[in-house]
C-alpha cells in the first residue's frame, strides 16, 4: 500500500510517502513531477510521523543521521548512486566526479547527475550534499535556494 502524508518545514511543504517496507519518497509540493499522487492513499502513518520528526530534528540543528527504513526503487546504477550520496558526511560535499569515481565509474559524472536529479527521498538521501567540480551549486529539485539552505544549514551546525 502507498501512503502519503504533507508537512510543513522552514523550506515550504514536504510529501513524505511509504509503501509496505519503508519510506519511498520525500519530495517538495512544488515538485509535481516527482510522483503520481493518485497512486496514494493520504494518511498520516506511524513511519511517516518519525520521518517528519527526524526531518524537524534536523532543521532544528539535533539530527545529523536518520534512521527510517528506506524502500528505493531505482535502476542498479541509480541506487549505487543513491548509496553513495547516503555515505557523504554531514556538512560535507562532494562533487560529481567524486561520486563517479566512488561508483567505480569516473566518466559517469553527468549520469550521476541524472540520478542525483532522480534522487526520490531528497535530503536523507542527501544529493543536496553534491556540488559541482568547481564548488558551484547545481540544480536541485526543490531550487538552488533550498539547496544554498539545507548546506548552510550542515555548515551552520558544525560551527556551533
Amino acid at each position: 500500500m502507498n501512503i502519503l502524508w504533507y508537512y510543513k518545514f522552514p523550506i515550504g511543504i514536504i510529501g513524505i510517502a511509504e509503501d509496505d517496507n519503508g519510506i519511498t519518497n520525500i519530495f517538495f509540493d512544488n515538485d509535481n513531477n516527482c510522483i503520481d499522487k493518485s497512486n496514494f492513499i493520504l494518511m498520516e502513518t506511524t513511519l511517516i510521523n518519525k520521518t517528519a520528526n527526524q526531518l524537524y530534528e534536523y532543521f532544528n540543528h539535533k539530527r545529523k543521521i536518520f534512521d527510517v527504513p528506506l524502500s528505493i526503487h531505482g535502476t542498479e546504477f541509480q541506487n549505487k548512486v543513491w548509496l553513495s550520496l547516503v555515505k557523504i558526511p554531514y556538512g560535507e560535499t562532494k562533487s560529481y566526479q567524486d561520486i563517479a569515481k566512488n561508483i567505480g565509474n569516473e566518466k559517469a559524472c553527468r549520469a550521476v547527475g541524472n540520478a542525483n536529479n532522480k534522487n526520490p527521498i531528497c535530503i536523507i538521501i542527501p544529493c543536496h550534499r553534491v556540488i559541482g567540480k568547481n564548488m558551484s551549486l547545481t540544480g536541485y529539485a526543490g531550487g538552488i535556494h533550498i539547496k544554498k539552505y539545507l548546506l548552510d544549514l550542515e555548515k551552520n551546525i558544525n560551527n556551533k
